[in-house]
């Protein structure tokens, strides 16, 4: 019982860590309390683990004088928060694009201190894992968690069961939701495209252990959650995540294919997986619908559905040429208009933009009046909503980061190229405005807009040192577990770093958690050497 209990605090942190693995993508976003009054950002429970994760790690190493808790990434953590923290004066004392008020200054500093946070999430797998068997035994959780996901997923679209979101204000408050027809699935993420980028990763992580394995048991496992997972990749309708998926596992197979030097090996796998990818896609949910929307293959797509059930029709001989194109007019030839019923009962036809499913008001607007009797009576007025022509060009998703997000985040870079405007920034349309969230929907705008080309280039530079780091050490490996977790960190950084183009995947909670976690894994990994 003493050995037991001796082994047990030698692994605490270990434990707790894995705890955090399982947890952390498990447990729906539900918040605790607000920070900031008004402010989306809220503190849940994981904030607090996460916390206690740092602590525990911090009085582990107290004993050691922290002698063995130096990491590669120690230099470059501390430059970008050490810009960070100047670009947040910058912002209050140079540009003064923030008030010191609590209010804007506190919301700014709330997004420093987040990155903090995510970067402890490194340090803490770094510095808890021990040996590979731990490593293995992480990944284990982790595919645990992946599985988890997946079935929540596939039971919030087909079975009803609960929808915790952060798409918006109300949402993040814990509302309870169910999934309505188009809705797209989120699982245990607050957002369908957190959850997309958080399935880029994990599938060619899945993908690289099915590529390794040859137990036949476990092997078949690998590919149920590769294949679970891409189906749920699919019910989210990212076309961003989708496109990063396949720039991953492409990176995986070109990485695999480098070092089997098999042809036949190299044709049936990657022929396979890609493949079953295009597959799924095509075959179920919205995402082939939503593809067709920016590559305007409508009618390609059509075909596509004519040559799988083609109509059969009866051609009666000695028709014109007008009869004949009579038979096969559908209703779809026509371009299809929104219908509303104005307020004296007569049609008024609205265009949509290509991925807008119902016109829905901007705002309703609630007048009062009096009748004879005292009595009140409320009226309600709709005010419409105007759409841009990029919109009906490149959709309302596109058309919203086009015409706000991204110009917004080049305006702020323009007035200070080296440090920005600070945190909490970009969605302003002037300095005294308090906004309720933050997004650009590109990682690289974001940073270039918020901290400058420093903020930028040291936020970056650390995941491509990283990159460099694991790329030099899988150049000298043999096709073992070591290489198949290696080659799959590189394919899923590059697919998040794809998909940072048109997300904010490094500032997603859940994503960036997750992301830390395997990359302080992954070093470790590197560091044990031939352990």
């Amino acid at each position: 019982m003493k050995k037991l209990t001796l082994k047990f605090r030698d692994n605490l942190t270990f434990i707790y860590s894995c705890f955090l693995l399982l947890f952390v993508p498990l447990y729906p976003k539900l918040p605790l309390f607000d920070l900031i009054p008004g402010y989306i950002v809220r503190v849940r429970i994981e904030d607090f683990l996460i916390l206690f994760a740092v602590l525990l790690i911090f009085f582990t190493n107290l004993k050691t004088k922290f002698k063995n808790a130096r990491t590669p990434l120690d230099r470059p953590i501390i430059y970008y928060l050490a810009i960070g923290f100047f670009s947040m004066l910058s912002a209050l004392i140079i540009t003064k694009t923030v008030f010191w008020e609590p209010l804007h200054s506190g919301k700014m500093l709330i997004h420093w201190m987040r990155r903090i946070e995510y970067f402890s999430v490194f340090y803490i797998f770094y510095l808890s894992i021990k040996n590979k068997t731990q490593i293995k035994i992480a990944l284990i959780v982790f595919f645990v968690a992946l599985f988890g996901i997946n079935i929540y997923g596939f039971g919030q679209k087909y079975l009803q069961w609960p929808v915790y979101s952060t798409m918006n204000r109300e949402f993040s408050k814990g509302w309870r939701l169910v999934l309505t027809e188009h809705a797209r699935v989120v699982s245990t993420f607050g957002g369908h495209y957190d959850l997309a980028a958080y399935l880029v990763m994990a599938l060619v992580f899945s993908g690289s252990i099915f590529l390794f394995i040859k137990n036949i048991i476990l092997k078949a496992f690998s590919l149920i959650i590769f294949i679970s997972s891409i189906f749920l990749l699919v019910l989210t309708a990212s076309r961003t995540s989708f496109i990063s998926y396949i720039v991953a596992l492409i990176i995986l197979i070109i990485i695999w294919s480098v070092k089997k030097r098999n042809l036949v090996w190299i044709i049936t796998r990657s022929v396979f997986m890609i493949y079953l990818s295009f597959f799924i896609m095509l075959s179920f949910g919205e995402l082939n619908e939503r593809f067709a929307q920016i590559m305007g293959v409508k009618q390609i797509w059509a075909l596509i559905s004519f040559a799988k059930q083609p109509v059969k029709i009866d051609v009666p001989k000695h028709l014109t040429l007008e009869q004949e194109l009579s038979l096969i007019a559908v209703e779809s030839d026509v371009p299809p208009k929104v219908v509303n019923k104005g307020a004296s009962g007569t049609s008024e036809s609205k265009e949509l933009p290509p991925d807008v499913e119902k016109d829905i008001p901007e705002r309703v607007i609630i007048t009062y009046t009096t009748d004879k009797f005292g009595k009140k009576i409320a009226s309600y007025s709709a005010v419409p909503r105007g759409y841009s022509p990029a919109a009906f060009n490149v959709g309302l998703s596109a058309a919203i980061r086009l015409d706000a997000l991204w110009p917004r985040a080049l305006k702020a870079f323009k007035t200070n190229p080296l440090l920005g405007t600070g945190y909490s920034t970009l969605t302003k349309e002037s300095v005294s405005q308090f906004t309720e969230a933050e997004s650009t929907d590109n990682d690289y705008l974001r940073a270039l807009g918020e901290t400058g080309l420093l903020g930028l280039l040291s936020f970056f530079g650390i995941i491509f040192y990283c990159l460099y780091l694991v790329g030099r050490k899988l150049k000298k490996l043999e096709i073992d577990f070591k290489f198949a977790f290696l080659s799959a960190y590189i394919a899923g950084t590059f697919g998040l770093l794809v998909n940072a183009s048109y997300i904010d995947v490094f500032e997603a909670s859940k994503v960036a958690f997750i992301y830390w976690a395997m990359t302080g894994i992954t070093l470790k990994l590197i560091a044990l050497g031939k352990d």
